[in-house]
């Protein structure tokens, strides 16, 4: 039987080698994040979908550990010891049943629950497998092992399927792809875990309890805690999805090659703006209509900024930014003539190139 004493042990175990490791990559993530200097950004559409998918398995799987959703426990619902006779307790459950009949189910438990050791399998493996198993034996608890194993794996592969789509490059772009290995494996960690424990339980541990507080509902504590699993496991792959996608933790910084990328299409595009600005530049000065109507424009924008500069006010401003040092006529003249040295520079290099 795995124990809580043995579980508590490992965790102070490896506690202190985990833990402190755990902050330390927290805190290189967090540096990260601040040094690559992305903005935090809203929710991407696709990746709200994942989040919200995870978050509705998470409550479904909560919402399956109800006991209202759980199998039915015969000895809770009669208050019924492990060693009241067989007899009494589907006397007492009958006083429960509708109509006072028991059902096939129940009649079919009746016949497999005459020993100590079939009540033992039961709070191990569940009803279902006790009542219906066509080939498990008492004396060979193993084939209650193997007939619950696909019960037990089902909701893990519904899961690990959840976790495949959320972490799909398709749906949720390279935001959801980053997780897909570690999402994949705890996902696989915690199914093993499972079975483990299932097939790790010692089943005779009830068959020493007197009292009906003293039993150990195994099979129905294993559902809760099946259930519980699979909610955290969505619930942080929902977490990560949405502090990577906002950029808030876990920023992987811009590669060279995507920074160049970036840079090459942003220059590409201007030069096809300046190639526009040029073509239509070439139109205005062959045609004598808009030839005409350029030289008329520039002819009054000079007279209007002519009358604008005369204004007192404007002189007055310009006086007064000069004699204060606000505006360093100087360095504006340094800063123009070294532009206009790199242009004709790039363009000798370009010619004799």
């Amino acid at each position: 039987m795995v124990e809580w004493k043995a579980i508590s042990s490992l965790l102070l175990t490896l506690g202190p080698f985990l833990i402190p490791r755990l902050y330390s990559y927290y805190k290189t993530s967090r540096v990260q994040t601040q040094t690559a200097n992305v903005p935090v950004r809203p929710v991407p559409q696709y990746i709200q979908y994942a989040i919200n998918m995870l978050l509705v398995v998470a409550a479904l799987a909560v919402v399956a550990t109800f006991p209202q959703f759980a199998p039915e426990n015969i000895f809770t619902i009669t208050s019924s010891r492990l060693h009241t006779p067989i007899d009494v307790l589907f006397t007492r459950l009958t006083a429960l049943r509708p109509g006072k009949q028991l059902t096939d189910f129940d009649d079919a438990l009746r016949s497999r629950l005459a020993s100590l050791d079939a009540r033992c399998l039961y709070f191990a493996y569940g009803p279902t497998a006790v009542a219906e198993c066509p080939f498990c034996k008492s004396d060979d608890p193993s084939t209650f092992f193997y007939y619950t194993c696909p019960a037990i794996i089902f909701p893990h592969l519904l899961n690990l399927i959840t976790l495949g789509l959320a972490t799909s490059t398709v749906i949720t772009g390279k935001e959801g792809g980053r997780w897909r290995t570690m999402a994949t494996l705890v996902g696989s960690c915690v199914a093993i875990a499972d079975l483990y424990m299932v097939g790790a339980y010692d089943w005779k541990g009830n068959s020493r309890a007197t009292r009906a507080e003293d039993l150990d509902f195994f099979y129905w504590r294993m559902r809760t805690i099946r259930g519980l699993a699979i909610a955290t496991l969505d619930a942080g792959l929902a977490g990560l999805l949405w502090a990577t996608s906002t950029n808030r933790l876990f920023v992987i910084p811009v590669s060279a090659a995507e920074r160049l990328e970036s840079v090459t299409k942003v220059m590409e595009a201007t030069r096809g703006k300046l190639g526009a600005v040029g073509m239509i530049r070439n139109v205005t000065v062959r045609d004598e209509n808009l030839r005409k109507k350029a030289e008329t424009y520039w002819r009054r924008e000079g007279e209007i900024m002519g009358e604008v500069m005369d204004e007192k006010e404007v002189v007055e401003g310009i006086r007064s930014a000069l004699e204060s040092g606000r505006v360093n006529v100087t360095m504006i003249e340094e800063e123009a003539k070294r532009y206009t040295e790199s242009v004709f520079a790039t363009q000798e290099e370009s010619s004799t190139g």
